[in-house]
């Protein structure tokens, strides 16, 4: 009885903060807010409208540019990791991963720094000639849509590389050996070999990137980049109570968001089959030696110096003491730094981040043990259709989400989640929804690397259910609950989407939103956002090494999901 009783709370919770948020968006989207009926004329607005058309034709352009630009950066780092080995394979593989500890909104601000009016790209050229101070090149200012797909391409390329390099340990070496002794070229072994069985690997990360980069707020938001259908989204914010077209552009990007995942799945799950069990582990692989495994490492870091260079650039512009008209800082400090701690706004924010983060931690670590025991042990009935609500959120764009929370507080025996009054439990629990996938497969994980027989022996012996989660499944799950419930409380520290949107009152602000009211005050304001953005990359850095030695790194639960 006791199982069942918290079975049906953990549906329920998940209707009620997962299901009804996503319905609750999309039916504001059809109603009319004078009569309370049902209107498509918002709808239409959001589709036919030529500056709404503009935005959602821009986000679907940035969205294509960075998943190509993403998959070109990928490809050959996943074909190197899964197809050789070399010294220190290992630490190659964290760096490649390592653009996954932070959003990509931050490295905008190091592209404001170096390609501005005043920046150090036109400082260098200028120094060189090129070009002089009193008419200086504005890199960015026809170049924000390039600047947008760079800076995601980035910062989401290692989702296209675990899916790939994962696809690539899965192949069989004797199909390649086949096909070479069939007399088939290189071009020909690629065509006719490589890319087919590799295509429902490259597909289920690209729609990753695809969908990200569509729904990304916080790049364009930084950059000002307003022709961009999130921006439009949280320009409308204010009006959402009285002008319901925001609502009604969310349920576009939910149409096209769930288009391209059904679509992906449609197309190619059915190819799976094609991928052989032997894979690339042992034999199949290359060791190089020497001059190989040095153009290998010149490789890697290639991949990372590109990836860590817009945050190389905040990092330098939190201790640069004045970054003007300068190739470089004319001096350093740790000024900033230290205001950064000692800005008002700042440790309040940090206080309110690890509040919501804490609460959506623990949220999650229920949950997601809960289902992942119920998916690997009970196994009762309508247990997939559990399991795969519970994955939804890796689906499902976060500004969707909060969308869907702004709007429940106007629902009946909702009142209480008024976000204007306290957004608490919102927050905690949106971040903990949001990040509900990977405490769930890592807990997965857990189950099934421990022996069900434990468990049963000690049944047999005379213990209860409680005592057996005590002393036995909770000790075996400990290392990878703990790996889950890091990344989890960590990327919620960082969450763009819900925290714009639900944190109003100011002293409510979490850190991502106070990052962007700092970079809008004149004087020191960016330096001290910059700085503050740093102190954020080396705790994520920090969580994702405890992460990593804990046995389930950001990687392990991506491939998992």
């Amino acid at each position: 009885m006791l199982r069942w009783s918290a079975y049906a709370v953990v549906a329920a919770i998940l209707a009620v903060f997962l299901l009804l948020p996503v319905g609750t968006a999309v039916a504001a989207g059809f109603t009319d807010p004078a009569s309370g009926g049902f209107t498509l004329g918002f709808l239409r607005e959001a589709v036919l409208n030529p500056v709404y058309r503009a935005g959602l034709g821009n986000a679907l352009l940035i969205a294509a540019c960075t998943t190509l630009l993403a998959g070109a950066i990928a490809m050959p780092a996943a074909w190197l990791m899964a197809r050789h080995r070399f010294a220190g394979k290992g630490l190659a593989e964290v760096l490649l991963l390592a653009p996954l500890v932070l959003p990509p909104f931050v490295g905008a601000l190091g592209f404001e720094a170096v390609l501005g009016r005043h920046g150090a790209l036109n400082a260098l050229l200028i120094g060189l000639g090129i070009g002089d101070w009193a008419h200086p090149h504005d890199w960015l200012a026809g170049n924000r849509f390039a600047a947008i797909c760079i800076i995601e391409a980035l910062g989401l390329y290692p989702f296209l590389y675990l899916t790939t390099a994962a696809s690539i340990a899965r192949l069989d070496p004797a199909l390649l050996e086949a096909a070479r002794i069939g007399g088939a070229g290189p071009l020909t072994v690629l065509r006719r070999v490589w890319i087919p069985l590799l295509r429902p690997g490259l597909f289920a990360g690209g729609v990753v990137v695809f969908v990200w980069a569509f729904t990304e707020l916080g790049t364009p938001l930084m950059l000002g980049y307003d022709r961009h259908i999130a921006v439009q989204v949280f320009a409308g914010l204010a009006e959402a109570e009285k002008n319901r077209l925001p609502f009604a552009q969310v349920v576009v990007m939910l149409v096209i968001a769930a288009g391209a995942y059904v679509a992906a799945k449609a197309l190619f799950a059915r190819h799976e089959r094609a991928l052989a069990s032997k894979g690339a582990q042992g034999g199949g692989q290359v060791q190089l030696t020497g001059r190989s495994a040095i153009l290998a490492w010149l490789l890697v870091g290639g991949i990372c110096a590109l990836a860590a260079a817009p945050h190389a650039a905040v990092a330098v512009l939190a201790v640069a003491q004045d970054w003007y008209r300068g190739a470089l800082p004319s001096g350093l400090t740790t000024l900033h730094l230290r205001d950064a701690l000692a800005h008002p706004q700042v440790v309040p924010s940090v206080l309110q981040s690890l509040k919501y983060s804490g609460l959506a931690t623990a949220l999650a670590l229920v949950l997601g043990t809960y289902v992942a025991w119920a998916s690997t042990r009970w196994r009762p009935p309508g247990w997939r259709a559990l399991d795969l609500v519970a994955m939804l959120p890796l689906a499902i764009p976060g500004i969707i989400l909060a969308f869907g929370y702004r709007a429940m507080p106007a629902l009946p025996g909702f009142g209480w989640l008024d976000p204007v009054r306290d957004p608490t439990i919102l927050l905690a629990v949106a971040y903990g929804i949001r990040r509900l996938p990977y405490v769930l497969r890592a807990a997965s994980a857990g189950y099934e690397q421990t022996p069900v027989a434990l468990e049963e022996a000690a049944a047999i012996c005379g213990a209860g259910a409680w005592l057996r989660l005590r002393r036995i499944v909770l000790p075996l799950l400990a290392a990878s609950l703990a790996a889950g419930a890091i990344l989890a409380f960590s990327f919620s520290m960082l969450e763009v989407a819900d925290s714009l949107i639900l944190a109003e009152r100011r002293e409510t602000w979490p850190i991502t939103k106070v990052m962007f009211g700092l970079t809008d005050i004149l004087g020191n304001g960016p330096a001290i956002a910059c700085a503050f953005a740093t102190w954020a990359m080396l705790f994520l850095a920090a969580a994702f090494a405890a992460a990593s030695a804990l046995g389930r790194g950001v990687g392990s639960n991506f491939k998992a999901g």
